[in-house]
């Protein structure tokens, strides 16, 4: 790749294009998870459409691999690649909302906490994940779980409409009506079959909710981890409430005398009038010894989706993995307990993220997405901000995970697995709707073009 094709390139980008001699090269490059260091050779920051195209053909003719960037949040570092092209999305951060239709059409660089602020002034949201840095993309291409998700579906399942560029620097619209082979694949696919440059949401009726966190010591984590599990089929599906072993924060607002205690929390949103929601978390709590502190209270519902967000800064070193699970059983309580208690970080933690209710109102063949039948998605993160210890939270996570994952069922959430996975375990993932990825990855990306992610690859490769 000589100077004349570079210049030409950065000379047909309406957006900047960063090299390694830019005095901003460093600063942008830079991953949400500071245990990865990637150089790409280029970072092509589009700003429309048009740029998205004219980096693919660029990489392509130039024999360059790709990573795609959205919101940047990707936990393994797959939006960057090592001497190849990073094609950077963030630029592309428009929201617009009808009201009447209640639909939100997002760019790919959109947080979701872009989305929230939009959608928040009509009263509407789109079902998302719980950390407001989140890039909406990578969480819809994914699945997508979250507060409204019990009663809403999963992100993807929200997911009207994309507008995608494929390998070959062609523009499609992947729709139930255009393109549906396409539109399948990607909700739940992941960036497997292009680039997608604008997304076409559902929203819904969303604006003050009855939510926060309620913690107890750890000494009661089996008896709340018990009551949440017998309690969780039977709440109205207006409440999304999750079960996390965790430490209490030792900063500011929390309760000093606290801080720093291993902790047992149910972080849970009631979407409707307080009282109703107070009426429904009462029935758990009744059952339950009086807690640390309890901070659910009215609140709009950015303000919870943000809740969580400077604890979790750009930076941090990071590495999870995770499950799918349909029992959690008294066992697996036990043994969840016993690795919760060696945390070597504050901020260690594993979470049990709901699905069922409107997730499983949606067949496993009808999106790629195929783990309809899960009860929760489990998600084991080993997190610090001192990179000298990222070896000890790597031990921690694997260790924990090989201990319970005894009682998990087959395959995890692709959006909680890091690099290290391999095709066994997303065939175990996508299931009997495997196969069908793969040969929808031969029509639409046949030359496996698009890699850099949890790659599915065409028969050929």
């Amino acid at each position: 790749m000589d100077a004349t094709t570079t210049d030409a390139f950065i000379g047909a980008m309406r957006g900047p294009v960063v090299t390694r001699a830019d005095a901003d090269y460093d600063s942008v490059r830079s991953l949400y998870n500071g245990m990865i260091d990637k150089s790409p050779m280029l970072i092509a920051r589009c700003t429309d459409v048009a740029d998205v195209v004219t980096a693919v053909k660029f990489a392509r003719d130039s024999g360059l691999r790709v990573a795609i960037r959205g919101g940047g949040h990707n936990g393994p570092g797959l939006a960057s690649v090592d001497d190849g092209l990073m094609i950077d999305l963030s630029l592309m951060k428009g929201v617009r909302v009808d009201p009447a239709s209640r639909t939100v059409r997002a760019g790919p660089g959109c947080t979701q906490g872009d989305v929230d602020h939009a959608t928040h002034a009509y009263g509407l949201a789109v079902p998302a994940g719980i950390v407001s840095s989140t890039g909406i993309a990578g969480l819809t291409l994914g699945g997508g779980t979250g507060y409204l998700t019990r009663k809403h579906g999963l992100t993807s399942d929200n997911l009207i409409e994309a507008d995608v560029v494929l390998a070959d620097g062609r523009i499609v619209t992947a729709s139930a009506a255009e393109n549906p082979d396409l539109y399948w694949g990607l909700r739940g696919g992941g960036g497997n079959f292009g680039i997608v440059t604008s997304f076409l949401f559902k929203a819904h009726p969303v604006g003050m909710v009855y939510a926060g966190p309620v913690f107890w010591d750890i000494k009661d984590a089996q008896q709340v981890m018990k009551a949440y599990r017998d309690f969780l089929p039977g709440a109205p599906e207006e409440l999304g409430a999750f079960v996390g072993l965790k430490t209490v924060p030792p900063v500011e607002p929390f309760p000093a005398e606290h801080r720093g205690k291993k902790a047992c929390a149910v972080i849970a949103c009631y979407n409707g009038p307080a009282e109703q929601g107070q009426a429904a978390m009462a029935k758990l709590l009744s059952k339950l010894p009086a807690p640390l502190f309890n901070w659910m209270g009215e609140m709009p519902f950015p303000a919870l989706q943000s809740m969580f967000d400077p604890f979790f800064p750009k930076g941090m070193q990071w590495y999870w993995r995770g499950d799918f699970v349909k029992e959690l059983t008294d066992a697996a309580i036990d043994a969840h307990i016993v690795q919760a208690q060696q945390v070597p970080s504050a901020l260690c933690l594993m979470h049990l993220y709901p699905i069922d209710g409107a997730v499983r109102r949606v067949g496993r063949n009808d999106t790629a997405w195929n783990t309809r039948d899960a009860t929760w998605s489990m998600v084991i993160a080993g997190i610090d901000p001192n990179p000298q210890k990222a070896g000890e939270i790597t031990r921690w996570t694997k260790g924990y995970w090989e201990a319970v994952h005894p009682y998990s069922g087959s395959g995890g959430y692709v959006n909680f697995m890091m690099e290290d996975g391999d095709v066994s375990r997303l065939k175990a993932t996508y299931g009997d709707n495997y196969e069908r990825l793969v040969a929808l990855k031969a029509k639409y990306d046949p030359e496996n073009f698009f890699r850099i992610n949890q790659n599915i690859k065409p028969m050929h490769a």
